[in-house]
């Protein structure tokens, strides 16, 4: 015999296993539908903000005031990030002479979703202090906001020069 030519031996077996599983597969495409062509996301460099800051503040806090919190709140963050993907930030508040600080709000302004993260205090907790990393698209404002348990906003930003491959962006 020569090379080009093989013969492959099927037991009964194992063709009564093949037509069994070739059943039950088409007997599950009523369940999970015909297949069908896969949605393309389209080009990630046309996507625009999910959500601009201005509507994220409205969603998040509706028509409250933000009074200017600087003053009684530290935030920390590079003045250049070399690589936007890994930002540190820390926010620490001064603990308000009545009540107590209820949570902090991490806000990117040229993030597609600008809301990057929100921290809950208990009452109990006499220095709130958080810190993390944070992603950042490009360069911008990064805000921190702080919600007291009497509904009071203060804010602190600060604008952060993303580089893009450590040549500037």
């Amino acid at each position: 015999m020569s090379e080009t030519m093989r013969t492959i031996h099927f037991t009964r077996r194992t063709l009564l296993r093949g037509l069994a599983l070739l059943g039950v597969s088409g007997a599950m495409l009523p369940l999970v539908g015909a297949p069908r062509p896969a949605a393309a996301q389209g080009n990630l460099a046309n996507l625009g903000p999910e959500e601009p800051v201005d509507a994220t503040l409205k969603r998040l806090f509706g028509g409250r005031p933000i009074k200017d919190g600087s003053s009684v709140m530290k935030l920390e963050l590079p003045l250049i990030a070399e690589n936007g993907s890994v930002v540190p930030v820390s926010v620490e508040v001064a603990p308000p002479p009545q009540g107590h600080v209820k949570s902090i709000y991490i806000i990117a302004d040229r993030n597609r979703r600008p809301m990057n993260a929100k921290f809950n205090f208990s009452p109990g907790v006499t220095q709130p202090f958080v810190g993390t990393n944070l992603r950042l698209n490009e360069t911008g404002d990064v805000r921190a906001v702080a919600e007291l348990s009497d509904g009071t906003l203060l804010m602190a930003k600060r604008e952060v020069k993303v580089t893009v491959g450590g040549c500037g962006g």
